[in-house]
């Protein structure tokens, strides 16, 4: 197991070079024989992490029939072949085979998350094996095997670092650690943490600079990344808000469905109807009752809003994630990157003179900075081994490169010195010396740079505004740092001296030169990006808490988090680190992650536990994430949110949303437009179930009335699939309704619709049945033949699904409100139903095909009436309803003011 895992495993970082090597059987000079390092591959096998099974085509094209609704839908085509229906049964079978493909194809591909994760793996590696030096690809790596790294390397497995030289790795995919490491190989305690262990180099994280030589101590999923690969792989992807909800509402309306038939069935049977009669009479009801179009309704109004979120920067992975963000109650948001700009700024430069802003991003002029501010942004600038590429990029360790930015933004060339040596920094020295010739004046300079005690350790002088010298005065220099410090800012002092000995650089190495010039210091952060304030105060507004989950210093992100508005309070509980995460118990953890705002310095299964306390306070979490070592938590959270820019591809793909811009602010719009999705969802299903409840109540009366069908089933199906495609999915083009982003957050529990909803949804089945009774009666009573009647009533529920469809284009408000043309697509599939019901009506083929006949202007003045009765009860019972909810609003906004407040 890898150092650090859960467990009584055997950890390296606590134990020196020496017995590392013991324990390994290795030697630091020859590595391993040839032949035992052949012997240890077929032992511990290959470097490389487990595969992982995908799930075949066949098995989750299978996985779309598994609805109690489908299932119902197959048993009644079943039923209506074997009693030699064919037509019948074709239409059933066709419908669930259409839904089917529907929904196979929209569903996402197959979680590759693992498979990124072993890709990172493979690499080749320097090795030394009986005393030779050889290039082997990482898979063949074994424990005991001496390993050579350098810049520019992919560690290619867990290694205890033996010996190193000016050595930094980027472990930021791993730990969330936003700058490189400075790597040692001296002896660490056994309970420090992975993030600090500096004597250790990771599988798959990316050496920046320097070189070095280690023991490999784990290989394959004996590794961390093989840990995080572990805890991917048994995190089971939540279900969405919206599929428990669908999941529930199905087997409701299924128990329902069935208990119907059984009761209509039984007393048909009763009456002295045949069983034969009375199963295609069950049938229908149960064709009526289930609401065939809402699969394909769901899928085409969910893939609508991946296309406009997609038009906002969020690429949608899975589509039921589209709904579940408009459910969101907490944002788990990672720092670096996502809240800020991913690249170190110097924001203000102390001189004894007192503090000078001089953020990166303000451009200068040559000039424009004098006396200490000038030298100390030219020492920075010179003092430095970052470098401009062609096309302007500054390249090199992020603390050099934002200090060479900013001396170019004030228009100070470093070029201008030349270097003639170099004393690289160290983790001992803790500094970074070159010396310089002027060539206008011939000046010889000697320049360092680094930790502010160890520069004013050879400082004896400080620099004043004007450019004079004057005695240093160390206590307010560090008050100085000590202040930016707390702010969360990385802080470096500059200092020089002019005309120095020849072989200064030798003598700073041996202690024997002071007499520098302190000329100030600079004081750098990864900056908040400009929208992130206000796109957490939108957050806070909505009702959603936002949390700040990193592995960065605590006081480096709560001063991040103060800044963009996250951390608002300074209370007990606002900040926790990993170190503090690890000693509260599962059972009060829940109640720690509610209080607290920003988690600093976490690990992988921190985060995956944090994610969990949330979810077990029924939170719906929404976590953002860019490395290896967010993976796990991605997946377990409601929604994976991964960065497109600079996330990992094991990042990538264990999350449900790319963000294609990094931004935080796209996440708030993310959410914006998942409400909305949810909104025109509620409103199809609202708008649907009138009919279906409506139509098995039609047949359930005739059943116990002991009458003919006034429909049957294939014309069922034809309503309820025509009606759904050409009228109900327009409603998944609805804009957006006002103020979407000022209600609070679903309750997850809560159900798909409420109860004005749901009375709105029993009244107009009952008119629908009432009214289809009616002109079914009337045609009869007037003459006409069954198949006529039987087409009136048919229109009847088309035409007040019509003048229904523009009710519910707002459940909030009056239909008329919205505006007619404000949704196009609505004027366009009325006028194409009306051409349909017409040629159901009148073609012959079609009243062939569907058992329906011509019918007289007089019926169609009853079904009018019949629609426009039904559109004016809704009408009053919404208005209604509108009144009651103002009239509750108070109270409302006083229970949202107290939800946010607690949550946030």
């Amino acid at each position: 197991m890898a150092p650090g895992a859960a467990g009584d495993v055997q950890t390296y970082h606590d134990l020196t070079a020496h017995e590392a090597l013991l324990l390994l059987e290795s030697d630091h000079r020859t590595g391993l024989d040839r032949d035992e390092a052949r012997s240890r591959l077929e032992r511990f096998g290959p470097n490389s992490l487990p595969q992982a099974k995908g799930e075949g085509a066949v098995r989750r094209f299978l996985r779309q029939l598994n609805s109690p609704l489908v299932i119902v839908l197959i048993v009644a085509g079943i039923v209506t072949l074997l009693l030699d229906e064919v037509v019948d049964s074709s239409v059933i079978f066709g419908v669930v085979v259409i839904n089917a493909i529907l929904g196979f194809v929209q569903e996402s591909k197959a979680e590759s998350a693992l498979e990124a994760l072993r890709s990172m793996v493979h690499t080749t590696a320097t090795v030394v094996r009986s005393g030779a030096q050889q290039r082997i690809p990482s898979e063949e790596l074994v424990p005991g095997d001496l390993v050579l790294i350098e810049a520019g390397d992919r560690v290619p497995a867990d290694v205890r670092l033996i010996s190193e030289s000016h050595l930094k790795v980027d472990e930021s995919a791993l730990t969330g650690e936003s700058l490189p490491v400075e790597k040692g190989h001296l002896l660490l305690p056994t309970e420090t943490a992975v993030a600090d262990r500096v004597n250790m180099a990771f599988s798959g994280t990316l050496v920046t600079s320097g070189s070095g030589s280690g023991i490999v101590v784990g290989t394959g999923g004996e590794t961390e990344l093989g840990e995080i690969h572990r805890l991917v792989g048994s995190t089971e992807t939540m279900a969405t808000p919206l599929t428990r909800k669908l999941a529930k509402f199905s087997t409701q309306l299924t128990v329902v469905i069935l208990a119907l038939a059984v009761i209509a069935f039984i007393a048909g049977v009763a009456q002295g109807e045949s069983a034969t009669d009375m199963f295609v009479a069950v049938v229908a009801l149960a064709v009526g009752a289930i609401p065939e179009g809402l699969p394909a309704a769901v899928a085409i109004t969910l893939a609508i809003g991946v296309s406009r979120m997609a038009r906002r920067r969020a690429v949608i992975r899975r589509l039921p994630v589209v709904e579940t963000l408009g459910s969101a109650t907490v944002i788990c948001s990672d720092k670096t990157g996502t809240l800020t700009e991913n690249r170190m700024t110097v924001q203000s430069v102390w001189t004894v003179d007192g503090e000078v802003s001089v953020a990166g991003d303000r451009a200068g002029q040559p000039g424009t900075v004098r006396g200490a501010v000038h030298w100390c942004l030219l020492v920075g600038a010179n003092c430095n081994d970052a470098w401009m590429a062609e096309d302007g990029t500054p390249s090199g360790d992020p603390t050099e490169t934002a200090m060479l930015t900013v001396a170019q933004h004030h228009g100070i060339e470093p070029r201008g010195l030349e270097r003639v040596g170099s004393l690289p920094f160290s983790s001992e020295r803790q500094y970074m010396a070159t010396t310089h010739v002027d060539p206008q004046t011939g000046d010889r300079l000697l320049m360092v740079k680094g930790a502010v005690e160890r520069v004013l350790h050879v400082s004896t002088q400080q620099m004043a505004a004007d450019g004079t010298t004057e005695p240093l005065d160390e206590g307010a220099v560090m008050a100085a740092a000590e202040g930016f410090a707390q702010q969360g800012m990385r802080v470096l002092a500059t200092a020089f001296q002019r005309n120095p000995e020849d072989d200064a650089l030798d003598g700073l190495v041996r202690g024997e030169v002071q007499g520098l010039v302190f000329t100030g210091l600079e004081a750098m952060i990864d900056p908040p990006r400009a929208t992130a304030a206000d796109a957490v105060r939108s957050c806070h507004e909505a009702g959603l808490s936002v949390k700040m989950i990193t592995g960065d210093h605590a006081t480096t992100a709560a001063a991040i988090a103060r800044h963009i508005g996250i951390l608002r309070e300074e209370g007990d509980g606002s900040v926790l680190t990993g170190g503090e995460i690890e000693h509260i118990d599962e059972s009060g953890l829940p109640e720690a992650v509610e209080r607290a705002s920003v988690f600093a310095r976490v690990t992988p299964e921190q985060k995956l536990r944090l994610v969990k306390a949330l979810q077990s306070r029924d939170h719906v979490v929404a976590m953002t994430g860019d490395g290896v070592n967010d993976a796990p938590a991605l997946k377990q959270a409601d929604i994976g949110i991964a960065m497109g820019v600079v996330g990992t591809e094991a990042a990538k793909d264990a999350a449900d949303m790319v963000l294609t811009d990094d931004d935080f602010a796209t996440i708030e719009a993310a959410v914006e437009e998942g409400r909305g999705v949810f909104d025109n969802l509620t409103k199809f299903i609202v708008w649907t179930l009138p009919t279906n409840l409506g139509e098995g109540l039609v047949i359930l009366v005739a059943i116990l009335l002991a009458t003919d069908l006034p429909i049957l089933p294939t014309q069922i199906l034809w309503i309820n699939m025509t009606t759904a495609v050409l009228l109900g999915l327009t409603l998944a083009w609805e804009p957006k309704e006002p103020g979407i982003m000022a209600r609070p957050p679903r309750d997850p529990h809560a159900p798909i619709f409420g109860r004005p909803e749901a009375i709105r949804t029993v009244l107009v089945s009952l008119l629908l049945l009432a009214g289809s009774w009616w002109v079914y009666r009337s045609e009869r009573d007037a003459g006409a033949s069954i198949d006529a009647s039987r087409t009136a009533a048919v229109n009847v529920f088309v035409m007040v699904e019509a003048f229904y469809l523009f009710s519910c284009r707002s459940l909030r408000r009056p239909g008329w409100t919205a505006g007619l043309f404000a949704n196009p697509y609505l004027v366009a599939g009325v006028a194409l139903q009306a051409v349909g019901q017409l040629a159901l009506t009148y073609v012959p083929a079609m009243n062939t095909l569907f058992q329906t006949a011509p019918i007289g202007w007089d019926s169609w003045l009853r079904i009018l009436a019949v629609a426009v009765v039904v559109s004016a009860v809704v009408a009053v019972h919404k208005h209604l309803e509108i009144g009651r909810a103002a009239r509750e609003t108070g109270t409302g906004t006083a229970r949202h003011a107290r939800t946010t407040s607690r949550r946030s």
